[in-house]
């Protein structure tokens, strides 16, 4: 007896992840899932620079930026009770001095630039088709920022639009990198705020603008969406606010995109690596013990072992 739909997925026959990888993730909030598991298990990666963007329409500005070296100016930011924003980049960013502002969004724009140009992998999670345009100035904004909502026009992006924006995004990376793998996926968070048919109506668009692209310009899809949406359908997999996934949920769509992304090789190098990560997560009793002692010089070994077989793996 089945309990459960399983999506069956094939790993990739090329191009696979290992830790000569070097991987930039930009996109919704599961890219902060999926990156901090890179990170903690210490491949090379770096995720939204500037903060979460929900749409492709943030996205696509934001690599336009980078591409085309367009430096932010204090045009592109705005002062709120005491505190300098873009609309261009998440809250995360903000600062209490101009100056600062434009010097970090700028910084991060640079650093972006030498990433992408490097990358072997580019992972490009999609949230959702709605955006918001602010009226004033004209422009679909990547985060409101908590300014009042009589000031934006909200809008449903068609399938037409987020090809365009899609294929758009496509080739400014690969102007930078011609040879960078490109895997889309769509945020399992359902955005109940914008309504149940609303979200699914904007999901649908989405996933149907990646399909109609991805074979055409050989790019890749992982499904997150359908994993979590088909796969995972109970609420014990969802975290308290029954919307995004918990740690468990998380931890096997990570599995599923190890088991179609990576190299058997890394398998080895990750288990330690967790070894040692769970060693310097420890909270010894009595720390001048000598044997807590002991442990913390075999710890110190087995870094540096492993930190002279992958010089990139740092602690």
């Amino acid at each position: 007896m089945k309990f459960r739909t399983e999506i069956t997925l094939n790993k990739e026959k090329e191009g696979l992840i290992d830790y000569d990888s070097k991987l930039f993730l930009i996109g919704s909030c599961f890219v902060e899932n999926i990156g901090s598991k890179l990170n903690y298990f210490k491949f090379q990666s770096v995720h939204n620079p500037i903060g979460i963007f929900f749409h492709p329409l943030a996205i696509e500005r934001f690599v336009q930026r980078v591409v085309d070296d367009i430096p932010y100016k204090s045009e592109d930011v705005f002062e709120m009770d005491g505190v300098w924003k873009s609309f261009e980049a998440h809250s995360q960013m903000n600062a209490l001095d101009l100056e600062d502002l434009l010097q970090n969004l700028n910084q991060s724009q640079q650093n972006t630039l030498k990433t992408v140009k490097e990358a072997t992998h580019v992972v490009i999670t999609l949230g959702t088709a709605w955006v918001y345009e602010h009226q004033a100035s004209e422009k679909v904004v990547a985060n409101c920022h908590k300014v009042p909502q009589k000031e934006f026009k909200k809008k449903l992006l068609s399938i037409e639009e987020i090809v365009s924006s899609l294929m758009k995004i496509t080739s400014l990376l690969r102007q930078l990198n011609p040879t960078v793998k490109i895997i889309f996926t769509v945020s399992p968070i359902r955005h109940i705020k914008d309504g149940f048919v609303e979200n699914t109506r904007s999901k649908a668009h989405v996933l149907a603008a990646i399909h109609q692209i991805i074979d055409d310009l050989d790019l890749f899809y992982f499904p997150a969406y359908e994993i979590m949406i088909d796969d995972l359908r109970d609420y014990r997999y969802y975290a308290e606010d029954l919307v995004h996934p918990n740690n468990m949920a998380i931890d096997y769509i990570w599995n599923l995109f190890q088991k179609v992304w990576f190299s058997e090789s890394t398998e080895p190098i990750m288990k330690r690596v967790d070894k040692i990560q769970k060693g310097l997560q420890h909270k010894p009793f009595n720390p001048e013990s000598e044997s807590y002692k002991a442990f913390l010089s075999q710890l110190e070994r087995e870094k540096l072992e492993l930190q002279k077989e992958i010089p990139s793996i740092h602690f």
